[in-house]
């Protein structure tokens, strides 16, 4: 059985290539994910070589190999749906379901997981609107036409549909500024100069800087 920091590896290489579009992810790109040192990501990626899970080239990065990508996407399936299972059934907020789902999503077994998402209806997204991968590995919910709220132009009205920063803090201002996932919104303001990009939800407006602004996705209504 591979161990916790295998599987937290594995899962962080493909979460870094779904979010780059990229063949390789790279070491620097790696040891920021996960708070370590590039020495540190290095020496297991050698190790993820030798167990043919991966294949690491020095200065070009990494590649999950197929039994490396099988292995990653059900580890991301069990964070994802045990996020949801936390946030649906014991109420626990979108800002702190994620450190609990990286303790759980090691210990549960694939039955339980098979169950859970039997239970919560096959579901799509998770609370903070990313994709669930089914039991064969595809992802359910892709949001192909989705932008980035920075890349929106003031007027245009929009779905919200993920928000990939998932710091507690950050969630935790949106939830306080009336931000829903679904919620249909209008941009109001994104000033390069300034820094910000701002929209209204039902008469209620948050701001967020623009760097922020490039990880949360909409979707245009048309």
């Amino acid at each position: 059985m591979p161990s916790l920091t295998v599987e937290n590896y594995l899962k962080a290489v493909l979460q870094l290539e779904l979010k780059s579009g990229a063949a390789r992810v790279s070491t620097g790109a790696l040891a920021t994910r996960l708070g370590v040192s590039p020495g540190s990501v290095t020496s297991m990626l050698k190790t993820l070589s030798e167990a043919e899970l991966a294949s690491y080239v020095p200065y070009e990065g990494v590649e999950l190999t197929e039994a490396g990508r099988k292995l990653a996407m059900r580890m991301l399936r069990r964070h994802r749906l045990m996020e949801l299972f936390l946030h649906s059934t014991l109420n626990l907020t979108w800002d702190q379901v994620h450190e609990e789902a990286e303790e759980l999503e090691h210990a549960v077994s694939e039955f339980l997981i098979d169950r859970i998402d039997d239970f919560l209806g096959h579901p799509e997204t998770d609370p903070h609107g990313s994709p669930i991968p089914a039991a064969d590995g595809q992802m359910r919910s892709d949001h192909s036409g989705a932008l980035a709220l920075g890349d929106c132009e003031v007027g245009s009205e929009v779905r919200f549909v993920r928000v990939v920063n998932q710091e507690p803090d950050f969630l935790r201002y949106l939830s306080e500024s009336g931000f829903q996932l679904g919620a249909v919104g209008q941009i109001i303001e994104n000033s390069e100069d300034a820094g910000v990009v701002r929209a209204d939800i039902d008469g209620q407006q948050f701001t967020v800087s623009r760097k922020a602004a490039q990880t949360i996705r909409v979707e245009p209504v048309s």
